[in-house]
């Protein structure tokens, strides 16, 4: 019996059911933020399965097998990351409650622009989305690797085909459910990856590592998590740690909050459950290299363990439980970037009457979920690496991490919107030069360490703006 098969029937049969069951499409609330109306357990299970699952997942198992435990540092990055959340999150739920706001790149929209000023409207979206997507393309494609890799290995099918049937899947899905889907599968999803953990992941680390005993074997590097240098290691914390904040899928999660107290709730939450999924992934990829060497393709090894630890029942179960789990993750970043996409290139078009054309909203949303979807995979078809397309696209992230602080902290952001611009336009810039020249030139700079002078520019462009401003502010008084 192929029990893949069987996997992804009782899986597909159950995902639709649910789906049809409790996703109204028409809806646009609840196809955008879920009406604003989620509970703390499902907005925890989706908000950890976005982190630990899909392709962060597969790419931790990756990374710990090409560096060691540099990965803990990231997630040791995101709980104090969700630390820093739960101070603003109750904010900022309630301002998207009061201002219908959908998304982290409306927020700044909202803040940094008006309509006196369309010219500049236009140009600082433009900016806002254009970074977004670019960032979001390379963490769809990291999912597309991912998945393809999986489903290469399980039905012995080109890469090719696998990538396109990956693509085909998440967009299918992300276009007809919305949101409250995403939130649907990702509680499912979750309750699957902790089985697996406890019934495979932890009992094969154990047995690969000899019960640990057996990491004397590997690298200094590997264990101190220095493989990627100590600047790296030092930026986690200081700079990554800042970017959960600004992260689009968090602010879509706790704009869906029922409450304040929720949103909150939910920040602690996540950052507590997150940390021992960012430590496990690792041993899985530091269990591969003991055991098979170091000749292994990095986006390989999640398929060799599980084949190692598994019945054919168990494997075509845990494989499709990825794959699932690889759609989740995919399904959010696609449905995020497409709501950003539509708000703030094309616009929610109104009626006469003023009320949002939710039919054309709906249709603009679905139709660019498809054409985003095949530009991510022809990416991951180009750049089939897990590791550095997830890297890159959750470090890229920080660049937004000024501008957000000071409209957060700000009674009136919106004088300060030239700086804001020029500052995400200056760290992007920054760290697409160097992330090239960490590709053209690795034993020059490490292209994974891109974020850290982008951040630094976009932080000095903004503070030298402010003071500016506030300079020119004073002598006009005076």
């Amino acid at each position: 019996m192929n029990w893949y098969l069987f996997w992804i029937a009782l899986y597909l049969i159950v995902i639709v059911y649910f789906t049809i069951r409790h996703v109204k499409s028409a809806d646009l609330e609840g196809y955008l933020v879920n009406n604003r109306k989620t509970k703390t357990l499902p907005l925890v299970f989706t908000t950890l399965a976005t982190f630990v699952g899909g392709g962060t997942s597969i790419g931790l198992m990756a990374m710990g097998y090409e560096s060691g435990l540099a990965a803990v540092g990231i997630g040791i990055a995101y709980v104090i990351g969700f630390a820093i959340l739960s101070r603003y999150a109750g904010k900022i739920r309630d301002l998207g409650a009061e201002k219908n706001i959908y998304s982290f790149p409306e927020y700044l929209n909202r803040s940094y622009t008006s309509d006196d000023n369309l010219r500049f409207e236009r140009f600082f979206s433009s900016i806002v989305s254009g970074v977004n997507i670019f960032i979001f393309f390379f963490l769809l494609a990291a999912q597309f690797v991912a998945m393809a890799s999986l489903l290469e290995y399980a039905f012995e099918i080109g890469y090719l085909t696998a990538s396109i049937i990956s693509c085909a899947v998440v967009i299918a899905y992300t276009a007809f459910a919305g949101l409250a889907g995403v939130i649907i599968t990702d509680m499912i999803q979750f309750i699957v990856i902790i089985f697996m953990i406890l019934v495979i992941f932890i009992p094969g680390i154990i047995e690969d590592t000899d019960t640990f005993s057996r990491f004397s074997e590997l690298p200094p590097t590997f264990m101190n998590g220095m493989f990627y240098g100590v600047a790296f290691l030092v930026a986690l914390p200081l700079f990554l740690s800042h970017s959960v904040l600004v992260r689009m899928d968090i602010w879509q999660r706790t704009l869906a909050a029922k409450d304040a107290k929720t949103a909150k709730k939910v920040s602690i939450w996540s950052g507590i459950g997150m940390l021992p999924f960012y430590i496990l992934f690792p041993l899985v990829g530091i269990g591969i290299r003991l055991t098979m060497g170091d000749n292994v393709n990095p986006n390989d090894v999640s398929f060799l363990f599980l084949s190692a630890h598994a019945s054919p029942v168990l494997l075509g179960f845990a494989v499709v439980g990825m794959l699932s789990a690889l759609m989740s993750s995919g399904d959010s970043f696609l449905n995020l970037v497409s709501i950003s996409t539509v708000k703030d290139f094309i616009g929610f078009r109104k009626h006469e009457s003023g009320e949002i054309d939710k039919k054309h909203l709906q249709r603009n949303i679905r139709i660019v979920a498809v054409i985003i979807g095949i530009v991510a995979t022809i990416m991951a078809l180009w750049f089939p690496k897990v590791v550095d397309l997830m890297v890159i696209g959750l470090a890229t992230i920080t660049i937004f991490v000024p501008v957000t602080y000071l409209a957060l902290s700000s009674k009136n952001p919106y004088q300060y919107r030239k700086s804001a611009a020029w500052s995400i336009l200056s760290g992007f810039i920054v760290n697409v030069v160097f992330f090239v020249l960490g590709i053209m030139r690795p034993e020059a700079f490490q292209a994974k360490s891109s974020f850290i002078p982008a951040i630094l520019v976009a932080t000095i462009v903004l503070l030298i703006g402010v003071i500016v401003k506030k300079r020119k502010r004073h002598i006009t008084k005076n």
